[in-house]
């Protein structure tokens, strides 16, 4: 039995259209409910057509925030239209593990007085009812979860969950959002962004990652990832250890504390396998692990092992890929 409706937070992406998170999220959605709409902090009229073709019928949309915080203005406005009955709650609140998406659950989740689930890996319909699986320990297993009180629940949902999905529909109809007064709280406006300077494709987004940790045994030893990285035409990655160890800057973490990537291939370079680590990774086609530890956890998930010093194995590798 199909819900009737869920909501799902639109964000923007890097290149100012629909963010990989909203559309991943769209994609779960249209499969549990009748209806899917969308609910964002900008005009909306600029991403009708890709969320109406990724099956949404609505945008409630607030307008250009003019630099206010996302949590402020989008969680007031959904508030106050449903407490005014400007438009009936939905049966859910579905919004990405981001730093906006936490934002608007956090304040939307006190002034509806619904709860929050987060760190969801998947969703499925139990009865009228949405259960979430989310791990727990470390990743080390997973739960089911759903809520038991009245009102619509908020869940976030990890990136990487779920495959974005086209459907071809039409462009979604777009309805305004009132933002009221939101008092102090909307003193708070973001005055600049800084972007770091990066080249090849963005690590989340990646078909290929090469990743490096511990292994490498110190700073220098990474410029064979990000050598071995432009070989491939791929995005280098770390391992928490390194990223804590100041080698790399923390955009470069993959795991549960960093980026969940889903690449074709992910190739582990003197990491062990930690559950964080894996956590982050595991969902990629193909892994390739290479670690001179033959009883390194990280073998337990690859499709190819290569027990071998990384220091023997990467510039053997790196040199038939440049002779190429």
């Amino acid at each position: 039995m199909a819900l009737e409706r869920i909501w799902v937070f639109g964000e923007a992406g890097a290149d100012g259209g629909v963010a990989t998170i909203t559309l991943e999220i769209l994609a779960k959605a249209r499969t549990m409910a009748d209806s899917v709409e969308v609910f964002c902090g900008s005009d909306g009229e600029g991403c009708a057509a890709t969320l109406g073709d990724h099956g949404v019928t609505a945008v409630y949309a607030t307008g250009p925030l003019d630099g206010a915080l996302q949590g402020v203005s989008v969680a007031s406005a959904v508030a106050a239209a449903i407490d005014s009955g400007a438009v009936a709650a939905p049966d859910a609140f579905m919004l990405g593990t981001t730093y906006d998406g936490r934002d608007v659950a956090a304040r939307l989740s006190v002034k509806l007085d619904v709860p929050v689930l987060s760190n969801v890996v998947d969703l499925r319909l139990d009865g009228d009812q949405i259960a979430g699986v989310e791990p727990v320990f470390g990743g080390a297993t997973n739960v089911t979860s759903r809520f038991t009180g009245d009102g619509p629940g908020i869940w976030l949902v990890r990136p990487k969950s779920f495959e974005p999905s086209p459907t071809g529909g039409p462009p979604a109809e777009v309805k305004a959002l009132a933002v009221p007064d939101v008092g102090a709280a909307g003193g708070a406006v973001v005055r600049d962004r800084f972007a770091e300077e990066s080249e090849g494709p963005k690590l989340d987004e990646a078909a290929v990652v090469v990743s490096g940790g511990r292994g490498l045994g110190g700073k220098d030893a990474y410029a064979m990832i990000e050598r071995l990285a432009r070989a491939l035409g791929a995005a280098p990655g770390a391992s928490r250890a390194i990223v804590d160890a100041g080698w790399v800057p923390y955009s470069y973490q993959v795991g549960q504390t960093g980026k969940v990537v889903k690449p074709t291939v992910y190739i582990a370079c003197g990491i062990s396998g930690a559950t964080q680590h894996l956590v982050g990774m595991k969902g990629s086609k193909n892994i390739i692990a290479i670690n001179k530890d033959s009883e390194a956890p990280i073998f337990s998930i690859a499709d190819l092992g290569i027990v071998g010093d990384v220091h023997k194995v990467l510039p053997k590798l790196i040199e038939a890929l440049e002779a190429r």
